[in-house]
């Protein structure tokens, strides 16, 4: 073998070295994606109930606002089926927007329903606990939201670029 052979053979190695390199790194940063969407989910699972004992309680309560109170009821179950579709595939962007916006309309209905609450009463420590759990969620998707952005990042950088089409690697969306 001569020297250039061998030089060309290095050059070789060297690159298919770097493309498997590459290739793991990319998959463990989607594999972060998915590990981080699993508090995300959690918490929109504890949220969704917490709405629903909530609306529970404040039926009776507010019989002139029962509309208001079934929009709420369906933007929660419109936010827990995105949730359950966004679950099964959390790197996908579509799934990712639609639970985006279905939280976004979840959040405006809330904004719409006026909550009564005296000090000690149920209702109260239903929205205490609402509170928590939207401060909770808030951190679990921001752990998320970092998670999609060093991988799109990663499928940005040059030459990993190069490898993202071979591979079908597709960006991910943020919460």
């Amino acid at each position: 073998m001569s020297t250039s052979q061998i030089v060309g053979w290095a050059i070789v190695a060297l690159l298919l070295f770097w493309a498997v390199g590459a290739y793991n790194r990319l998959v463990r940063l989607r594999s972060a994606i998915v590990r981080q969407f699993a508090p995300v989910d959690e918490q929109f699972r504890r949220r969704h109930a917490l709405l629903l004992q909530l609306l529970d309680a404040l039926a009776p309560l507010l019989a002139n606002a029962q509309s208001r109170i079934e929009v709420l009821r369906a933007a929660c179950q419109q936010v827990a089926t995105a949730c359950a579709h966004a679950k099964g595939r959390p790197g996908a962007a579509g799934a990712i927007t639609s639970l985006r916006l279905a939280d976004a309309i979840l959040a405006e209905a809330r904004a719409r329903l006026p909550v009564p609450s005296a000090p000690g009463s149920e209702l109260a420590a239903l929205n205490a606990q609402l509170i928590e759990s939207d401060a909770t969620l808030a951190f679990a998707r921001r752990h998320f939201d970092d998670a999609v952005l060093e991988y799109n990042r990663a499928l940005r950088q040059f030459p990993t670029l190069l490898l993202v089409g071979l591979f079908g690697f597709r960006s991910a969306a943020t919460l």
